[in-house]
């Protein structure tokens, strides 16, 4: 049987967020397979260590981190992007959103998912979490566009009950597929889906937001997941007004509904939560080992709030990083999430110490590893974990970066990161052990053939639901 190739990536800055989180300067990486079988000093790796017919790449004044992991996404609203631009939450979803996801057809869900993939390589994700695929989208669809791709997934397969509470005036047009979105039918994709492609495809439940539905509705997707290990995620407290729902609906707190409906656990991924009780909430949240998929873009677009990250972090409560869908958040990139977190917390507290660089970027990898229940496999640059990295090559707005000067107080490199870069200076992703971005540019993917589809996708579902983009006050197109 032949042996599997290896490839030696040296002369890079390494930051690891390995457990003693060391930064490597002029450092290696050997790869064996989809595996790390090296990391250190490019000079520990002399020729005759290397094995036979390794091939060798060279990353001098690039930094090396491990792959961004998106906890809070939606694979299937790419095509929707700027067609629900400021506009409250509830508008949002009720005029909008829900009514463009309840006509896709066919195809339009693969044409999506391939259009928010390439983004999210390009701009250095190695794998995410879907926290909504609708029935519409078609999980063959996205399933499909992922084993192409090569990216790392969990797709969390939605499941939701009819909108049932007349006071706040809801009608979700995807209700029409309600029967198509049960514990059974996510149960079945689990089942033939968890585990595929090397096991980069992971099949989660996502379960629909409480709006008054009983709570024993709810306690059936928690059981289902916790009975098989299926991991769970749900939109949670993230509007001003959900709080009061809870309390109103439900006589608990958002986190002591999660708890008693046991959603919680440490392969439950909460986003948002914006809106708790912190008296009683984050105490749960840290008992549980529940993580919060903080999205910061999205939460500030939709004027939805600032989640209370510091007081979680503080807590001992996992906090990973979404960018949510490009209809709120715009685009997919996590550079951007993360210099927005770095700061906006500062700014929020006026504490300028508040949430740095290094918390932010072990937020984006680690942590959001833990949050998937992969941090074994993922999350760090360790010997025997997944080959799943990114290489940076900062650009103008970095400089002077030099890592020859770092040991001397020059740049650090986690704040050249999260500071001052973002997903343009990606060079190189490799997911698996194979390089899916090269120079920049896709690899497996046309990118050009990629945006064609989309725009002619985009075309059919908003004739099919009548849903166009608002023109600006004050402004003509002539």
């Amino acid at each position: 049987m032949p042996s599997e190739p290896s490839t030696f990536y040296k002369h890079a800055t390494i930051i690891t967020i390995n457990p003693a989180r060391e930064v490597i300067l002029d450092g290696g990486v050997l790869v064996t397979g989809s595996r790390i079988v090296g990391v250190g000093k490019t000079s520990s790796f002399p020729p005759s260590f290397l094995p036979q017919n390794t091939k060798t790449i060279t990353l001098k004044g690039r930094i090396l981190i491990p792959g961004l992991i998106n906890t809070h996404s939606h694979l299937a609203q790419s095509l929707l992007r700027g067609l629900a631009e400021d506009l409250p939450l509830h508008s949002w979803l009720c005029d909008s959103i829900w009514p463009l996801e309840a006509s896709y057809d066919t195809d339009d869900g693969y044409f999506a998912a391939r259009l928010t993939i390439a983004e999210m390589l390009k701009s250095g994700t190695t794998c995410f979490l879907e926290s909504m695929l609708t029935h519409r989208s078609g999980f063959e669809n996205v399933v499909r566009a992922v084993e192409e791709s090569g990216i790392r997934a969990c797709l969390g397969k939605l499941v939701k009950f009819e909108e049932s509470n007349k006071e706040l005036n809801i009608t979700d047009p995807r209700d029409k597929d309600v029967a198509s979105m049960s514990i059974s039918s996510m149960l079945a994709a689990h089942e033939k889906h968890h585990g595929t492609f090397n096991g980069r495809l992971h099949v989660w439940a996502a379960a629909g937001t409480p709006r008054g539905s009983p709570l024993s509705s709810h306690l059936g997707i928690g059981e289902a997941c916790k009975v098989r290990d299926i991991g769970l995620t749900m939109h949670c407290a993230e509007a001003p007004r959900d709080l009061a729902i809870y309390r109103e609906s439900y006589g608990l707190t958002p986190m002591q509904f999660c708890h008693q409906a046991k959603l919680t656990g440490k392969k439950t991924v909460l986003a948002h939560m914006v809106h708790l009780d912190l008296e009683y909430d984050l105490p749960i949240l840290e008992a549980t080992g529940t993580t919060v998929a903080h999205n910061p873009n999205s939460n500030l677009k939709l004027a939805s709030g600032i989640a209370k990250v510091p007081e979680m972090l503080e807590g001992g409560i996992n906090v990973s990083l979404g960018t949510d869908g490009a209809p709120c958040g715009n685009t997919y990139d996590m550079f951007r999430e993360m210099h927005l977190t770095s700061i906006l917390h500062k700014g929020a507290n006026l504490d300028a110490e508040f949430v740095g660089a290094e918390a932010v970027l072990e937020m984006a990898t680690i942590n959001g590893a833990r949050a998937l229940g992969l941090e074994g496999e993922i999350g760090s640059i360790e010997v025997g974990k997944k080959a799943d990295f990114v290489v940076v090559k900062p650009g103008l707005n970095a400089a002077p970066w030099d890592e020859g000067q770092v040991a001397l107080g020059g740049l650090n490199p986690m704040t050249v990161v999260v500071y001052s870069c973002s997903g343009s200076e990606v060079e190189m992703v490799v997911v698996d052990g194979e390089v899916l971005v090269s120079e920049g540019k896709l690899v497996k993917m046309d990118e050009g053939e990629v945006i064609e589809a989309a725009k002619r996708t985009i075309q059919g579902i908003r004739e099919r639901s009548g849903v166009k983009a608002v023109n600006r006050k004050g402004w003509k197109y002539v």
